[in-house]
């Protein structure tokens, strides 16, 4: 097969139109499993993103759906992409969250990673959010839970686990402004806290850190402290800081990039890593490198690139059982020993590694861990490039359907104020987003039409003056 390269389409990199945002809509048709993944591998292609090494479009059809189940947050961060008037949306009904996780699934099919999400989700009541994570389970989709930990207790995360939690994510940095922490060493005690919260209960355990000029410097410490806590913590995500939302930060210095962030995370690796092996949506957007850590040492499990890509080729339509890391590693060697060449190159590469590893691996009495790294590039909400939002992995589903993440932020509140309509046995109703309130009939007037359309900022300003629009929860833990 031929593949595109990226200057074969450079000129698609240019930053959408004000007109061109304000018409976007979300993706309302469902194509189904199949077709999903076929459309998703001539996105790819459209935008000089096919490689080898692309998982959209050759294991799945979208790296993950965002399922915002609130717009509350407890922490008023610098950086939200939240919009000024979050706080005043009451949270969806549960009907509605409910139809949005069969929208999911009607879109993309089951295996799919949805991120339960907000605002922070467990400001919702935890028997609802335990009936959403059910939900995702039952559709046979694997469920993520996003938060900043506060209210993720112990108690509340091993009832969402017995229910199909499959991963939690835990948001900590000096974004958030939490009170009496002046550095990331010093939230590494409240990392240290959510370690704990969640040892021994099968979650896969993600933590988030957005970079900014306050904390570039301090990626090294961070890094490490996942190294040190690699026995639970399985993925580092570091999010660069993007111009969105109801954020005070603005556009970030011009040191901090995909690149530079990636330095960083190998400085506190002490190891060059192949971030370039895999490819999750555009280039671009996201960069990821895997490892293995043994005795403290940190080990590139991506440097043979061409081994890499055979694998993927060959075990693209398999679908991994993340709560069970022993299932994974055997639902991939049954997928490799299907090709008996490329089982005997894999069997050499894993002799040659363990012979390098054999140190660490005696000092560490046999026991090893997998650690992923994760440079995601937010896109600020007025420099929207094409064909990034054309390729986008990282999706957010809203009453009409899912709609790239970026673009989603870029408008957030021709969304959140929208009136959700509700179908029921008692016919076609109505909840408002800013009372709550269930009216039957069609609204008039300005709500009662989607939102994305042009002129929207002219429209949501014409709403009626609502007392709490705009007020944050300012109380950081």
């Amino acid at each position: 097969m031929v593949h595109s390269s990226p200057s074969q389409t450079s000129h698609r990199n240019a930053y959408l139109l004000a007109t061109e945002i304000g018409c976007r809509g979300p993706a309302t048709r469902p194509l189904g499993h199949r077709l999903a993944l076929k459309a998703a591998r001539q996105q790819m292609l459209a935008v000089g993103q096919w490689t080898p090494g692309q998982l959209m479009g050759r294991r799945w059809p979208i790296g993950c759906v965002a399922l915002e189940i609130t717009q509350r947050c407890n922490l008023d961060c610098a950086a939200c992409y939240l919009s000024e008037n979050a706080q005043a949306v009451k949270d969806l009904p549960l009907e509605e969250v409910f139809r949005r996780i069969d929208m999911i699934f009607d879109h993309y099919g089951a295996n799919t990673d949805v991120q339960v999400t907000g605002g922070d989700p467990t400001l919702r009541r935890s028997d609802e959010l335990i009936a959403i994570v059910r939900r995702i389970r039952q559709k046979g989709m694997r469920s993520s839970l996003f938060t900043n930990g506060i209210r993720a207790s112990r108690k509340l995360l091993e009832s969402l686990a017995s229910v199909g939690l499959v991963d939690v994510a835990f948001h900590v940095d000096l974004t958030q402004r939490r009170k009496r922490y002046d550095s990331e060493r010093a939230l590494n005690a409240i990392r240290q806290d959510y370690v704990e919260r969640t040892r021994g209960l099968g979650l896969s355990v993600f933590f988030n850190t957005t970079v900014f000029a306050g904390n570039f410097d301090q990626v090294p410490d961070v890094t490490q402290f996942f190294i040190r806590n690699c026995d639970v913590v399985r993925l580092a995500s570091f999010q660069l800081q993007a111009d969105t939302g109801r954020g005070e930060l603005g556009r970030r210095c011009t040191m901090i990039t995909p690149t530079s962030v990636q330095r960083q995370i190998e400085i506190g690796a002490g190891s060059t890593l192949a971030f370039d092996t895999l490819q999750v949506g555009h280039s671009r957007c996201n960069r990821c490198a895997m490892t293995l850590v043994a005795n403290g040492k940190v080990y590139d499990l991506l440097d043979d690139k061409p081994l890499c890509e055979a694998i993927i080729a060959s075990t693209s339509e398999l679908h991994f059982d993340r709560r069970v890391p022993a299932r994974v590693v055997r639902t991939l060697a049954r997928g490799i020993l299907r090709d008996p060449p490329l089982a005997r190159r894999v069997a050499a590469s894993a002799l040659t590694r363990v012979w390098r590893m054999k140190a660490d691996l005696i000092a560490a009495r046999g026991r090893v861990s997998k650690l992923s790294f994760f440079v995601h590039d937010f896109m600020d909400a007025c420099r929207l490039e094409r064909d990034r939002i054309d390729a986008c992995a990282f999706m957010a589903v809203t009453q009409h359907g899912p709609i790239s993440m970026c673009l989603h932020n870029a408008k957030r509140d021709a969304f959140i104020l929208s009136p959700v309509e509700l179908r029921g046995p008692h016919g076609h109703q109505f909840w408002d987003p800013l009372s709550g309130q269930i009216t039957s009939g069609q609204p008039t007037g300005t709500f009662g039409q989607p939102l994305w359309r042009e002129g929207i900022r002219k429209k949501v300003e014409r709403r009626p003056h609502h007392p709490s629009i705009g007020s944050k929860r300012t109380s950081n833990e």
